[in-house]
C-alpha cells in the first residue's frame, strides 16, 4: 500500500476577495507546480500535485423561514510522489514559509518506506491531454443568498399548495463552485472549474402512522437549467399525495418497473462491477464476462465525460490522460472496464481515462456523466400488457452484492393492474440477480438528461417481490 498522509491545519475561513477571485487558479496552478518541483529536489523520480478548490453555500427553509444558512471556501493541495515503485501521498490546507519544501521532504522520506507495488506510476505521457474543450460548465453568476432564499421559499410554498400536504418537511438552495489544477513532473499541466446549483423540497402527508414523505430537487451547472422553484415543490407535493395511504401486497413474482427517478440505480450496480478495482481485486461477478451479451441487443449505457454542461463533465482525468465517450455496453455487449494506469497496468491493460482522486488519495477509477440510451416504446406501453405488477418510485437500503450480483432492496412505489398505475404500495422488498434483471430489461423513450446518472423508465421481468 501507498503511503498516505493528510495534513490539516486549522480549517480554511470564507475569503473576502471578490467573486472575481474565485475563478482565478493562477495561484493554485503556481503552487501546484512549485510541489512538483520541490519532490524532484528532494528526491522523487516522480511525482504530480493536485490543487482543488471547492466554494459552497446554501440555506434551508421551513414554513418560510431560513432555519440555516451556511457558506464555506477554501482550497486544498496533495502532492503524490514516486521513489522506484513506492509512493506516497500527503496532503495540506495551509503552505505557509517554507512549507512546500517540507511537504515534498516529507512525502519523500514516505515514498522510501512505502512498500513496492509494482502498479503504480504516472500516465504514459502519450496518453496526456493536450486539447481542451470548452464544455460550458462555469455560470459566472453567483447566486446571492437572498436569491437562494428565494428560490427555497418558493418551492416550499408550490408544495404547501398542494391538496392533501399538511406539513412542510424544507426546502433548500444552494450553488458551489468546484475545480482542480493538475500539474505532473511528466510535463502536463490542466485545470478546470466547474459551477453547482440546486433546488431540492420535501412534503409530508398524513398525520402519527400514517405519514408519508416525498421529495424533488433539480440540479445543474448554470441556473438557466434548473427546473423552476415551483415545479420542484409542486412535483413534490403531489407525488407524497400519491402516496398516500399505501397498502400491503402478497409475495409474488411479477414485472417490475423502474421510474426514471431509481432506473439509474441499476446502471450505478453495472458500473460498479466493471471497475477495474474489483475486476483486478477479482471481487466483482463480472470479472469473466467481457465481450458477453448483457443486454438486449438495443441497449447501449454509455459514460460521457465531455457532455456540455454535464454535471460530471470535465476534459482530463486525475492522472491527465485524455477523457472520451465510452460505450461501456454496445448493442447489449460488454465492452470496457473502467480503469486508471495502476489498475489497467494490473490487469495487462491501458487507462481508459477514468482515474479520480481527492487531494489525500492516489488515483482510482470512477465514472463520469452515466446514462442508458432511450428504447422505443413509451413507458404507457411498456406497463400496458401487465396484468400484475409493481411500479417503483423509491428504492431504500444497499442490498446488492457486487461479488456475487445477488440483488434484494427494499422499495415502494405503486401496484399495477390491467396495465395501469393503481394505488400505492410500501413496505416491500424486490429480488432478483443482477445478470438476470439485465438480460430482461427494455427501456422505454422517455430518456432525460437531469442526475449524474440517467435511465429512462426500464421494465424488468421476473422479479420476486417481497410483501406480507
Amino acid at each position: 500500500m501507498s503511503g498516505i498522509l493528510f495534513v490539516n491545519s486549522s480549517p480554511s475561513k470564507p475569503s473576502s476577495s471578490a467573486t472575481s477571485d474565485l475563478f482565478d487558479q493562477s495561484a493554485l496552478s503556481t503552487l501546484a507546480q512549485q510541489l512538483v518541483e520541490a519532490a524532484k529536489r528532494a528526491g522523487a523520480d516522480a511525482a504530480d500535485a493536485v490543487a482543488v478548490r471547492g466554494v459552497s453555500q446554501g440555506v434551508e427553509v421551513r414554513d418560510g423561514r431560513v432555519e440555516e444558512s451556511e457558506r464555506s471556501e477554501g482550497d486544498d493541495v496533495g502532492l503524490r510522489v514516486l521513489v522506484g515503485q513506492r509512493q506516497a501521498v500527503v496532503s495540506t490546507n495551509d503552505i505557509s514559509g517554507d512549507g512546500i519544501s517540507k511537504l515534498a521532504e516529507r512525502a519523500v522520506a514516505m515514498a522510501k518506506v512505502a512498500p513496492d507495488d509494482k502498479y503504480v506510476g504516472l500516465a504514459d505521457p502519450s496518453l496526456l491531454a493536450r486539447e481542451f474543450a470548452d464544455l460550458d460548465l462555469l455560470d459566472r453568476t453567483v447566486p446571492s443568498t437572498s436569491e437562494l432564499e428565494r428560490r427555497a421559499v418558493e418551492a416550499e410554498a408550490a408544495a404547501l399548495a398542494v391538496k392533501g400536504v399538511t406539513r412542510s418537511g424544507g426546502a433548500s438552495a444552494s450553488s458551489g463552485i468546484g475545480g482542480m489544477v493538475l500539474v505532473t513532473s511528466t510535463g502536463f499541466h490542466g485545470s478546470y472549474l466547474r459551477s453547482s446549483q440546486g433546488i431540492s423540497m420535501t412534503a409530508i402527508s398524513g398525520e402519527g402512522t400514517g405519514m408519508e414523505r416525498d421529495y424533488d430537487y433539480t440540479s445543474a451547472p448554470h441556473a438557466s437549467d434548473l427546473a423552476a422553484p415551483e415545479s420542484v415543490g409542486r412535483k413534490a407535493g403531489e407525488r407524497t399525495v400519491a402516496r398516500a395511504n399505501p397498502r400491503k401486497v402478497e409475495t409474488c413474482k411479477v414485472p417490475v418497473v423502474f421510474d426514471p427517478r431509481v432506473s439509474g440505480s441499476l446502471v450505478g450496480h453495472l458500473v460498479g462491477a466493471v471497475n477495474g478495482a474489483s475486476i483486478a481485486r477479482k471481487t466483482s461477478f463480472l470479472k469473466d464476462r467481457m465481450g458477453e451479451q448483457l443486454f438486449a441487443k438495443n441497449i447501449r449505457i454509455i459514460d460521457d465525460p465531455l457532455r456540455v454542461r454535464g454535471l460530471r463533465s470535465q476534459t482530463f482525468d486525475a492522472e491527465g490522460v485524455t477523457v472520451k465517450k465510452l460505450a461501456i455496453i454496445d448493442e447489449g455487449v460488454l465492452t470496457s472496464w473502467l480503469l486508471d494506469t495502476a489498475t489497467a497496468r494490473e490487469l495487462g491493460l491501458v487507462t481508459t481515462g477514468h482515474a479520480h482522486r481527492g487531494v489525500s488519495s492516489s488515483p482510482s477509477p470512477g465514472s463520469y456523466n452515466l446514462h442508458m440510451e432511450a428504447g422505443e416504446p413509451t413507458p404507457a406501453e411498456l406497463i400496458s400488457d401487465i396484468k400484475q405488477g409493481f411500479y417503483v418510485t423509491d428504492l431504500i437500503g444497499s442490498g446488492v452484492n457486487g461479488v456475487t450480483g445477488d440483488y434484494s432492496r427494499g422499495a415502494s412505489g405503486f401496484w399495477i393492474e390491467n396495465g395501469e398505475i393503481t394505488y400505492p404500495v410500501s413496505e416491500v422488498t424486490i429480488a432478483g440477480h443482477l445478470l438476470a434483471i439485465f438480460q430482461s430489461l427494455t427501456a422505454a423513450n422517455n430518456l432525460e438528461f437531469r442526475y449524474g446518472v440517467n435511465a429512462p423508465t426500464v421494465r424488468i421481468e421476473g422479479l420476486t417481490l417481497g410483501g406480507r
